[in-house]
């Protein structure tokens, strides 16, 4: 089974000292293991805690302190059309849709409610840690604050404006 209750597969951040930044000098941070890849585990390349560093996230001025709902991933698409900080714009340069909570550096990728991938951000897959409220349906409602969208490329997390800067280049 991949992930929590099947449906969202957790990423672990990578902190270590050899953590680069982006070509154009914005903070790194680093995804890439899954939850198999703990501390201890003999193949785990995850430093142990005291060997981890804080990581800055520059979230860059679009980025609000709204919880996430389906409304406000439709304005951030909207907002983002044609600079490359959308999952149609930036899927051919590898950038899978995802998630990181700010509060606790974890990345989820997008998924549909059945855990499959999913090719666009979609609330729904996402654990029940991060919900805040659901729908009648059962669908999600709204994420926590601390919960921003963005991509994941080559084992790092972009936000939107990252992933944009990174298409334009």
């Amino acid at each position: 089974m991949d992930g929590i209750d099947g449906r969202a597969r957790v990423l672990r951040p990578l902190q270590h000292d050899g953590l680069q930044p982006a070509r154009d000098g914005t903070p790194a941070v680093a995804i890439a293991r899954s939850r198999d890849d703990a501390p201890g585990n003999a193949s785990s390349s995850v430093p142990e805690p005291s060997r981890q560093r804080e990581l800055v996230v520059d979230m860059g001025p679009s980025m609000t302190a709204a919880a996430l709902s389906p409304c406000q991933l439709r304005r951030e698409n909207a907002e983002f059309r044609d600079t490359g900080g959308r999952s149609e714009e930036n899927r051919s340069s590898g950038f899978r849709p995802a998630f990181m909570d700010i509060a606790t550096c974890m990345v989820y990728e997008s998924r549909f409610a059945d855990g499959r991938l999913a090719p666009f951000h979609l609330l729904d897959g996402l654990p029940d840690t991060v919900v805040l409220t659901r729908d009648a349906g059962g669908r999600v409602a709204r994420i926590k604050e601390s919960v921003v969208s963005g991509f994941v490329l080559s084992g790092r997390f972009y936000t939107r404006e990252e992933a944009a800067r990174a298409v334009a280049a």
